[in-house]
């Protein structure tokens, strides 16, 4: 494994390498309340080999979730994996009813923002374990983005209970309302936040200064906006039923199943800078990513072993210089933030 540029998990002091990898894309298709959620098929063996090589390539962070291919997801990784537990940091998801003979996931209860996640917590965590073939979690957190805080807060307190069994070492919320994260923050076996963040979809300040201030990691989920900002898709992309990007209405990036001409176009002008000393598209919206905030930890998704080789070529790079993060923000005419010096 070679050496790789690496953050804290904020509070927790779990050191991490500073890519991270996303495998929702490696869970295959499943169907989340009846409607596709998957990536379309996928090829396990090459799964297993891209996951490989990018832990020989110094990545030790992984994201997964129970709901990613109805546990799929998470029995690949603890495949690639076997043997080498103790080698890497594992952060998979809770908060939902997931059925893995039949590829589906669904609400626990009538709603999402209100179901008794706190009565299944113990479970879901167990089911994961044993797809993950392991006996603890690096990384334990709440999958429901749109939870009641009340609901929320029980969960927490079982996951206390979980912090101080040793089955995890650390929890955090998947969700970008940054005003539910503080009081869910309290507790300081709590040290992650996930939200949505990229190059084109900065809109939420408030969160990473939220984890600035409160010593939280900010895992960055969609750093490449779902592929978009690899530069590979047009106007006239189609993706077939069985990929998320077909569906994915709640996505700026995409509309009626193909990428809008809106990102399409402020990729296009900011491609320059994005490229810059030599980079990919796809380099240099992960580099925009570390320079943003020192709490920051892509993981993008992958597929391939050339996906995953491309976006660690990324840290031979590094991050972009101030100068180019104005540059962006004044090509892209939003006001440029505060931004600290990454660690």
């Amino acid at each position: 494994m070679t050496a790789f540029p690496t953050r804290k998990l904020g509070r927790s002091g779990i050191e991490v390498s500073s890519l991270g990898l996303g495998c929702w894309a490696i869970g295959g298709p499943w169907t989340f309340n009846g409607a596709q959620a998957g990536w379309s098929e996928v090829d396990d063996a090459e799964s297993v080999r891209a996951l490989r090589r990018a832990f020989e390539l110094g990545v030790t962070f992984f994201d997964t979730a129970a709901n990613y291919g109805a546990g799929h997801s998470e029995r690949v990784l603890g495949r690639a994996f076997a043997g080498q537990r103790d080698e890497v940091v594992i952060a998979t998801k809770f908060g939902y009813d997931v059925d893995d003979a039949t590829r589906t996931v669904s609400n626990y209860g009538s709603t999402e923002d209100d179901g008794d996640v706190a009565g299944h917590l113990r479970a879901d965590l167990d089911a994961s374990l044993e797809r993950l073939d392991t006996d603890y979690v690096d990384v334990y957190q709440l999958h429901v983005g749109s939870l009641r805080l009340a609901r929320a807060l029980e969960a927490r307190d079982v996951l206390d209970e979980l912090v101080g069994a040793g089955k995890i070492r650390t929890y955090g919320w998947s969700t970008d309302r940054a005003d539910v994260i503080r009081p869910f923050a309290t507790s300081p076996g709590c040290a992650v936040v996930q939200q949505g963040l990229s190059v084109l979809d900065d809109d939420n300040p408030e969160m990473l200064a939220l984890c600035e201030e409160l010593d939280l990691a900010s895992i960055n989920r969609s750093p490449l906006g779902m592929g978009l900002l690899t530069g590979k898709f047009t106007f006239d992309t189609t993706f077939p039923t069985n990929d998320q990007r077909h569906h994915a209405q709640w996505h700026p990036g995409f509309k009626d199943g193909t990428p809008t001409q809106d990102w399409l176009d402020k990729l296009a002008a900011i491609r320059d800078v994005l490229s810059s000393n030599g980079r990919t598209l796809a380099q240099g919206a992960l580099a925009w990513i570390w320079a943003r905030s020192p709490m920051t930890i892509p993981i993008p998704g992958f597929k391939t072993v050339a996906q995953v080789e491309e976006n660690c070529g990324a840290l031979d790079k590094g991050p972009l210089t101030p100068a180019q993060m104005t540059e962006i923000d004044s090509i892209l005419g939003r006001v440029n933030t505060h931004r600290l010096t990454p660690r």
